[in-house]
């Protein structure tokens, strides 16, 4: 059992470490103006996902095994407002919320994994609650990318495998 959770710790790492690239690489690839660009009135810019990432990862990790997740300061509607006036002061919020969530992912030990912790005073065994997040995060920061390849059209660089580059990539993948 402990081998599992000791893989599990890994690969909760290395996943957040991979979304948190993707989301670093999007937010390079694009111009302060095009981080606050919004498609309509109903769409969140980039700023605003990020915005809302954040204050979430701040509410749910600050205390992570002390405090409910949902913290009385958070105001989460706020989040979907207006985010920081400029790129370089949403870049340090983005990091300053993924220092905190690393602070915990990165400390966790095998016997954390059978801990509860509460979210909106719903309890969640610790895997629950992280993998939670996890797919949270993932789900906004692919929403960020999409909005960044809308806003780049035929000038976005893939993040991943390039559009009819597949076959190219299994070949380099496999040696072919």
């Amino acid at each position: 059992m402990i081998d599992i959770s000791k893989n599990y710790i890994q690969s909760i790492q290395k996943q957040f470490d991979y979304y948190k690239s993707l989301g670093d690489k999007t937010i390079a690839s694009i111009s302060e103006k095009e981080l606050f660009w919004n498609y309509n009135s109903e769409s969140n810019s980039i700023a605003v996902i990020i915005n809302h990432i954040i204050g979430n990862m701040l509410s749910r990790w600050t205390h992570f095994f002390t405090e409910d997740g949902e913290k009385e300061w958070r105001k989460r509607d706020n989040e979907f407002k207006t985010p920081a006036k400029n790129k370089q002061a949403l870049i340090t919020y983005w990091e300053e919320g993924w220092e905190c969530l690393f602070y915990i992912i990165s400390n966790l030990t095998e016997e954390d994994l059978a801990k509860t912790v509460s979210i909106r005073n719903e309890k969640h065994t610790v895997i629950e609650a992280i993998n939670r997040q996890l797919t949270h995060y993932a789900y906004h920061i692919g929403q960020m990318v999409y909005v960044a390849k809308m806003i780049k059209n035929s000038q976005w660089k893939s993040l991943s495998i390039p559009k009819n580059k597949s076959e190219d990539f299994n070949k380099l993948k496999f040696g072919k």
